[in-house]
């Protein structure tokens, strides 16, 4: 997979490569196993050292990005506004965003388990801390899936997920429990929090833990980017989510209602050459198309038009301010 993209723009990268800075990029769990697959090309194309890629989670990858210590930050959520702010405090204020793909977060299970759908509310019903009844708030008592639903199999509810630093936990929080919470009149449209009685196990900024989770335990469940459903089809398969099955044109078109965009963000004043050489090799035709390779590893790519846009805004660096952070956009 070493050196796919052409010959002419491998010679160009050669040139001055003894003196390029070494680059540093932490962030999301999702977005890792993507630009880990970059940092390898670039590597290759660039003849230099492998980047370093960590895995902390979106919310601690903006953390040491604001800090100044990573030139890049992986996300599967835009930035948030106090974010933006903290990094502005730190002298960290020329940033820009790109969104490089999609992807879907899926409720996975063992394969040797039925196919299975599940709705949005029975999935916040079983997460949440506090449910309701009798036209108040008590204490979640389902301890198993079929106490929710009947048509649900009778297993202990038990959910493998992201913890609270995680950019996918933001989005289940969002997608899932906000969005139900506010259609539920003993919510007062104010969410509380996901229950903490050992049904859902924060496990930490490796989805391939939970992965390996499933395959132990046939009753258990997960919750993780769609790319390491791809990664292991042979072991593991994923619920439909209010009928809709989790694949890559229903996450593209936005049918599947659990779908979201993935960004890497840049210090635009930190190594700039190398950054965005490096983000120039993540966007091109080879690796973010249709067809490419990080579609082959699980990125759900953007559209023709779309990444022809996010590869002229790597050209163009326009720089992140508060009406973009606040609309969630990065251009």
């Amino acid at each position: 997979m070493k050196k796919i993209l052409s010959l002419s723009v491998a010679s160009f990268a050669l040139c001055g490569v003894l003196n390029a800075a070494d680059l540093k990029i932490a962030g999301s769990s999702t977005v890792y196993p993507f630009t880990s697959f970059v940092a390898e090309e670039y590597a290759s194309i660039k003849n230099t050292k492998t980047p370093i890629v960590e895995s902390l989670g979106t919310g601690g990858g903006f953390k040491v990005f604001c800090e100044g210590t990573t030139d890049i930050s992986n996300a599967s959520r835009p930035m948030k506004l106090s974010e933006f702010e903290t990094c502005k405090k730190a002298g960290v204020t020329d940033i820009v965003g790109i969104m490089v793909g999609y992807d879907g977060i899926v409720l996975a299970q063992n394969k040797a388990n039925a196919p299975l759908n599940i709705t949005k509310k029975e999935l916040f019903l079983a997460l949440a801390k506090e449910i309701p009844q009798n036209g108040k708030l008590i204490p979640n008592p389902y301890t198993n899936w079929n106490q929710i639903n009947k048509n649900l199999p009778n297993r202990k509810i038990s959910v493998y997920g992201p913890p609270s630093s995680s950019g996918t936990r933001d989005t289940v929080e969002e997608l899932v429990m906000s969005d139900i919470s506010k259609k539920i009149p003993e919510y007062k449209g104010e969410y509380k929090t996901i229950r903490q009685d050992g049904a859902y196990i924060p496990s930490g900024e490796n989805d391939n833990l939970i992965v390996s989770k499933l395959t132990i335990d046939k009753d258990a469940f997960g919750l993780f980017g769609y790319g390491f459903l791809v990664s292991n089809v042979d072991k593991i398969n994923a619920a439909d989510i209010d009928g809709v099955k989790a694949d890559e044109k229903n996450i593209a078109d936005g049918k599947y209602d659990l779908a979201r965009s993935l960004f890497i963000y840049i210090n635009a004043k930190k190594n700039p050459k190398e950054a965005f050489e490096f983000a120039k090799i993540y966007m091109s035709d080879d690796l973010a198309k249709s067809g490419g390779e990080l579609e082959k590893i699980g990125l759900v790519p953007l559209s023709d038009d779309k990444l022809k846009a996010s590869q002229k805004h790597v050209e163009d660096r326009k720089i992140l301010n508060d009406e973009l952070v606040k609309a969630g956009k990065v251009f």
